[in-house]
């Protein structure tokens, strides 16, 4: 449920990093807390983002969630296919439901965040 080639925040983002590049989304437990995902709006991702910054928000049936970004870099390229089908990231989380991609400025920050185990982990301690 939680590939182990990426890593987690405690803002159930996932990464994985493609040489330069972290291609970001939403975990498994995320879009499952969410519901039925209706609307992806990332227009705020743009330009130069630090780890922490929001970089958009996903609305769901039950609820808004801002989007958060575990990493700093320049945001790459931007999923405009979820403004079109949202249900991707419930369909997909960790395939076509992506988010977005950053080219890492320091790809050190991908080590301080979770492991698969560690994710599942502090979910065990979160419930």
């Amino acid at each position: 449920m939680y590939p182990n080639d990426l890593k987690y925040d405690r803002e159930h983002e996932w990464v994985r990093v493609d040489g330069d590049l972290a291609i970001i989304g939403i975990s498994h437990f995320a879009q499952d807390q969410l519901g039925e995902v209706v609307y992806v709006d990332l227009s705020s991702a743009s330009g130069t983002i630090a780890a922490g910054d929001s970089f958009g928000e996903v609305e769901s049936v039950k609820s808004v969630s801002e989007l958060f970004c575990p990493v700093s870099g320049e945001i790459a390229e931007v999923n405009a296919a979820l403004e079109d089908a949202p249900e991707t990231v419930n369909e997909d989380p960790y395939g076509d439901g992506w988010m977005i991609k950053v080219k890492l400025s320091d790809p050190a920050e991908v080590d301080g965040l979770m492991d698969a185990a560690a994710y599942e982990a502090f979910l065990s301690e979160e419930a």
